[in-house]
This record gives structure tokens, sequence and C-alpha cells, in this order.
């Protein structure tokens, strides 16, 4: 067994907890160098390389992956398709163009949706990237079970060849468990306790009262509860409540000293 097909072996013995991305006849070096960045950006590292124009290692790949050059290292180069295409058992292509051709076709988000629940199932997955002058054909596509559309401006459909590798990569990643939707950025900082916030209320409502804020009287029960309702619709740091606090006591200390 040649080496380099010996460690591919050894590599992918098991299937793979990700996606394969097959570039297939990819026309620049830089492109590819850009694909692997665009990959490593997202956790993906399987690549496979089917008959680039340019040839194998290519230089200007390496300068372009910008430290995602250990992709370029273990990336299997195939001779053609069905070579690239032996070990996997669920196959996506990826066009942006309608083809006379009956296929399932996935938006970029289920399709890495289905890919995760296959690769799960213990499958083989690949997706497909044609080169860039002109996309898949449909011969390669004929080879794939389904088809990845992505929607983008009809009058302008064409994506460059790292474009579409990092759509699907991102894609890819927002579907883990990993990716939160909306997170809080505290900045160090911890969220008010409710005893916390009532002690700010019970400060600047002391203090308001001690300046005749809560005027006419018969007002001052309505205005005290507004007050304290607009405490408990903010969303208040511990920081927040210092920085309050401190404010107020700031205001008193000019005052006195008038």
């Amino acid at each position: 067994m040649p080496p380099a097909y010996e460690a591919f072996y050894v590599r992918y013995s098991d299937p793979p907890a990700i996606p394969a991305f097959i570039l297939v006849r990819p026309q620049m070096g830089e492109n590819i160098g850009a694909a692997s960045r665009a990959m490593w950006n997202f956790g993906l590292d399987h690549m496979r390389i089917v008959a680039p124009r340019d040839g194998w290692p290519n230089p200007a790949a390496v300068a372009m992956a910008s430290g995602a050059g250990r992709l370029l290292d273990e990336a299997k180069l195939c001779a053609d398709l069905p070579d690239a295409l032996a070990d996997c058992d669920f196959v996506f292509a990826t066009t942006a163009r309608s083809r006379d051709l009956t296929k399932p076709v996935f938006s970029p988000e289920a399709a890495m949706v289905e890919t995760r629940r296959r690769i799960a199932a213990g499958q083989r997955v690949a997706v497909l990237f044609g080169p860039e002058r002109a996309g898949l054909e449909n011969d390669d596509i004929a080879r794939a079970n389904a088809i990845v559309s992505v929607p983008v401006n009809p009058a302008f459909a064409s994506l460059n060849l790292a474009q579409c590798v990092l759509l699907m990569g991102y894609e890819w990643m927002r579907g883990g468990d990993a990716v939160v939707a909306v997170e809080d950025g505290l900045a160090g900082t911890e969220w008010a306790s409710g005893q916390e916030v009532e002690h700010l209320a019970a400060h600047y409502e002391e203090r308001m009262e001690a300046a005749g804020f809560f005027y006419p009287a018969h007002k001052e029960v309505s205005m005290k509860v507004n007050l304290r309702n607009m405490w408990s619709r903010m969303a208040l740091t511990r920081a927040d409540v210092q920085m309050l606090h401190g404010m107020m006591r700031q205001m008193v200390r000019w005052k006195e000293r008038d």
C-alpha cells in the first residue's frame, strides 16, 4: 500500500465526525488556500481535491492558507470524482443554477442539518464544490444524492469557491451545540440580584422624597409605583447598580456643598 494512501486509510477508517469538503477541479491555488482557511474557521479539516488545474502541491495555496496549511498537508489528492467519492455514503452537490436533474434540493442550513443526522448514524457525508469558472458539471452532480442551492441574487448568482465553502462551513458550525443564538456579554460583571435592585430603588426613593420630588401629595403613591416599575423593567448589572448609587450620592454631596 502506498504511504500516502495508507495514511488516508488509517485516518478515515472510521466515519469522521465531520463532512468531507471536496473541491472538484479547482483552478487557482489561491482559492484552494482560501477554502482551507474558511473550513478551519468552522472546525472542518477533511478536504479532498480532485484534479486541480495547476497541479499539487501548490505554493499559492500554501501562501493563501495562512494558518490553515495543515489542511492542505493532509488533504487527499484524487485523480477523479469517483475516486474522491469511493467511501462516501451520501453526497451533496453545491450549485446556484437550476439543473435538468431530478434530485432533492436543500438549503445550506437544511443540508448541514441532514449532514449531522447522517454522520450521527455512522455515515460518511461529502459536499462537492465546483471549479471557479462554471461550477459543477451535470456529470458531477449526477453522482450526488442531493443538491444544495444557495439563495442568491438571480441576476448575479456566481459565488467564489472560498465564499461557498465559508457559507457551508458556517451552516455546519451553526447547527452544533456549541453555538448560542443570543448571549449576554457582561464584561466582567454579573446581573444584579433582586435585593440589590430593591436597595437601589429604596435609595433613590428616599433621596427624591427628601428633595421634594413626589409632588403634589395626591400623586405620591402612583409616582412611587411608576418609579419601582421602571427599576423592575431595567436589566441592571451589579456595575450599573453601583454606578447609579454613586451618581445619586454625588448629586447629594454637590447639593449639600451649596
